[in-house]
């Protein structure tokens, strides 16, 4: 009884609790999604149905791989895929080229002020996502609040094409997503010690030197957990591509909502749904390496 109890200690409890959670949410409906990929559009229906039979003593295990193979051999799939880490990466580096300064700015102002920085940050946050992003329709369209002003300046003769263009897809996820980049980046910049900062000035460094050799390497955590933070969920983004986007910015959330709820096929969109988890989780992987390389390191 005693050795049972040990067992149940609370550092196991503790521990035990995120990781069942991490198994409910991900790694069981993730299973469920594998299941419906390899199997037939009859049986898909049944999530938790098996792909195993048994009839008259013989076992017999049922895999159907042609939604994979048409996957790698149709060449919209592979161009989606292709749009959607492009977009992705393109957002996750103008989010680290405006966060970045910002962040900055926010860990090196008064203690009094950086509670306002904050939260005008985190402001965006207690508006709805789409009606965000219904705003930005707004601002963007041909008799939109950004063409009118360019207009009455005289900087263009002609309305511009913004909507449902690249540009428009890019500006609204940057938008979105910015807050994702600059929180870690605050958090790891605040926590820096000026101390190295002083040392490389006494020894003749320049400001511009000591913020590359010193300063970006100490933040390099920060930097990868934003921009793991802004490029996986860009990866798999539908309502900004949706409303902003247009037909040459088609992304896999698009092709994931269409073979779902249009086409019906469960076991495509399954299929595309796991090769897309897969191109996100080594990113992670990635990530997860250099912080258990820097823990092991004692950084």
């Amino acid at each position: 009884m005693k050795k049972f109890l040990r067992w149940f200690s609370g550092r196991r409890i503790v521990i035990g609790i995120p990781y069942l959670w991490l198994l409910l949410v991900f790694l069981v409906p993730f299973l469920i999604v594998l299941r419906i990929s390899v199997a037939d559009v009859q049986s898909a229906a049944d999530p938790f149905g098996s792909l195993l039979s048994y009839t008259d003593g013989i076992a017999t295990l049922t895999i159907k791989l042609a939604n994979y193979l048409f996957i790698v051999q149709d060449s919209l799939y592979a161009l989606t895929y292709l749009n959607s880490l492009q977009y992705a990466a393109a957002t996750t580096l103008l989010c680290l080229l405006i966060g970045y300064p910002f962040a900055y700015f926010m860990a090196r102002a008064r203690p009094t002020l950086r509670t306002t920085l904050l939260m005008l940050v985190m402001l965006p946050f207690w508006t709805s996502f789409l009606l965000r992003i219904y705003a930005w329709k707004g601002i963007l369209a041909s008799n939109g609040l950004l063409n009118n002003l360019l207009l009455w300046f005289g900087a263009i003769d002609a309305p511009l094409t913004l909507l449902h263009t690249p540009f428009s897809l890019v500006i609204g996820m940057v938008y979105a997503y910015l807050p994702f980049m600059i929180l870690p980046l605050y958090a790891t910049l605040v926590k820096m010690d000026l101390r190295f900062l002083e040392a490389a000035a006494d020894l003749g460094s320049t400001p511009w030197n000591t913020f590359w050799l010193v300063t970006v390497p100490l933040s390099k955590s920060g930097i990868i957990a934003g921009s793991m933070l802004v490029f996986i969920p860009c990866v798999g983004e539908f309502v900004i591509p949706e409303l902003l986007g247009g037909p040459e910015t088609l992304m896999i959330g698009r092709v994931l909502w269409d073979e779902f709820f249009s086409n019906n096929d469960w076991p495509m969109a399954s299929a595309v749904t796991v090769i897309m988890i897969l191109l996100i989780l080594l990113p992670m992987a990635i990530f997860n390496k250099y912080q258990n390389k820097q823990h092991g390191d004692g950084t």
